[in-house]
Order: structure tokens, then C-alpha cells, then sequence
């Protein structure tokens, strides 16, 4: 028996609360943020990470996003190619989907912390753009760098809120505490301590589970949950996975977000 590993998982489990206060819950209103530096990969702050939404009412971390084979993206695949539209489309959706996080500090609350602000495609590229625009330099830099304001405003007929994004004129600290600051750069959560990725059998065995549910076993929950819309499953037919079991049944797809 593998006692630290063990001890290891115990430790996980009883942080999970922990865990989940490094991420950023925002709602409507103005907020302002400081983007810094991501301690574990101090050239790029942006954490691309792909997420299948929805399974058995679950959001799992996708191994395609640290470039590993994923049953399910594979599964995808497979559909995509029997050739008819629909199959097609329904391998699409099935695909894993892009969210990026950024380490911030939110102005007022620096006492908790660097927080994960997670994002979508639309807010990413106007932030890259703003990163790419020279005449705003290095907008993470601890001294002079620089606060975006963030607006999420709700619009009536949305599925989701907007977000506005506005870059600060004015250079400023971080922290006027140079020590404050550097303790804020220096205790950052692991954004994979947060999301753990399954291993490929794991993933496998839920995907069989969310596809025969009369016949599931019981898997452990490791993968912390992302909000996403819930609609009704449309029939599929089965196709071989490639391994001890057939394909088949209903398949919960879940509506791509915006």
C-alpha cells in the first residue's frame, strides 16, 4: 500500500473547499482587477484548458489540454466520421471546449489573495489584444503595470451576461508593500490542484457511464464543477469505442456556450 499516496488524496479531498476559494465567482456589477504573473509558468499568465461540460451533470478537465489522448475527444472523432450530418454534428458538440484563466488580484479584497478569473473566447482576444498593443507594455509587471476594469453587465433575451473590459491608463503598484506584493506573486494556487485531470481509464469509464447508465459503476468524483446550461439528449446511434465495451444510448449533449 502506497501510504503517502494515500495520505496525498486524503489531503485533496479535505482541501476541496480551499481549493475552490482560488476561483473567482464573479456576478453583475464593476469590478477592477490586476492580472499577475502565473507563478508555475511566469512567461505567459493565459492557462488554455478544455473542458468537457455536462457529463452526468459534471464538468470534466479534458487531457487533451496538456496534449494526452482523450477517450472522450476520440469518441468525438469517431462520430464525426460515420459520415451523415447528424452524427457529425453530435461529435462536435461532444468536443471538449476552451476556457482560459488568468491569475488576478481584485482590487479591495487583495487580503484573499490571487484569484482564477475564467473566461471565453470573446474576452480573451480582447485581452490579448490589449497585451499585443505596445503602447500598454507589460500590463502584469508588479510596479507598472496596469488594472483592467471589468463590467458584467445581464441583458434581458442572453443566455449569458455580458463582459466589458476597459484597461486603466495609469500605470500602478501592484501592492504599495513590496513584501505584500511579493507574498501575493509568490502563494498562487496550482490551477491543477484545482482541476485534476483524470487518468485515461478513468475518463473512459465515465464516458461509458454517461452513455449506458443502466450499467454504470460508480466513479470517484476528482474534477470540480463549471456552470453550463443543461438540455435534453437526442438519440445516437452506438459506435465502438475501441475497448471492453460498446457505445451506446442516449447522449446527453450540452449546449455549446457562448
Amino acid at each position: 500500500m502506497n501510504i503517502n499516496a494515500i495520505k496525498q488524496r486524503l489531503n485533496s479531498l479535505q482541501n476541496t473547499s480551499k481549493k475552490t476559494d482560488s476561483l473567482w465567482k464573479t456576478k453583475p456589477g464593476k469590478y477592477q482587477v490586476r492580472i499577475v504573473p502565473y507563478k508555475f509558468n511566469k512567461e505567459n499568465p493565459f492557462i488554455e484548458l478544455l473542458f468537457h461540460y455536462n457529463i452526468n451533470n459534471k464538468t470534466y478537465l479534458s487531457p487533451a489540454s496538456f496534449g494526452r489522448p482523450d477517450p472522450i475527444l476520440e469518441f468525438a472523432e469517431k462520430l464525426k466520421k460515420l459520415g451523415d450530418t447528424e452524427n457529425w454534428k453530435a461529435g462536435k458538440k461532444m468536443e471538449p471546449k476552451l476556457r482560459t484563466f488568468a491569475p488576478i488580484v481584485v482590487r479591495g479584497q487583495e487580503n484573499e489573495g490571487v484569484k482564477f478569473w475564467g473566461f471565453g473566447k470573446t474576452v480573451y482576444q480582447e485581452i490579448l489584444a490589449i497585451v499585443a498593443d505596445p503602447d500598454y507594455g507589460d500590463i502584469t509587471d508588479e510596479t507598472n503595470g496596469r488594472d483592467i476594469v471589468i463590467e458584467i453587465v445581464e441583458e434581458a433575451g442572453k443566455t449569458y451576461p455580458e463582459t466589458r473590459i476597459r484597461v486603466k491608463p495609469n500605470v500602478s503598484l501592484l501592492h504599495d508593500t513590496p513584501a505584500t506584493a511579493a507574498k501575493l506573486l509568490d502563494e498562487q494556487t496550482d490551477i491543477t490542484d484545482i482541476y485534476s485531470e483524470l487518468s485515461y481509464a478513468e475518463l473512459k469509464t465515465v464516458l461509458e457511464n454517461w452513455l449506458n447508465p443502466s450499467a454504470a459503476v460508480a466513479t470517484d468524483d476528482v474534477v470540480e464543477e463549471l456552470e453550463a446550461p443543461k438540455v435534453s439528449a437526442p438519440k445516437q446511434p452506438s459506435v465502438d469505442l475501441g475497448g471492453t465495451s460498446d457505445i451506446s444510448g442516449d447522449l446527453p449533449w450540452e449546449k455549446e456556450e457562448a
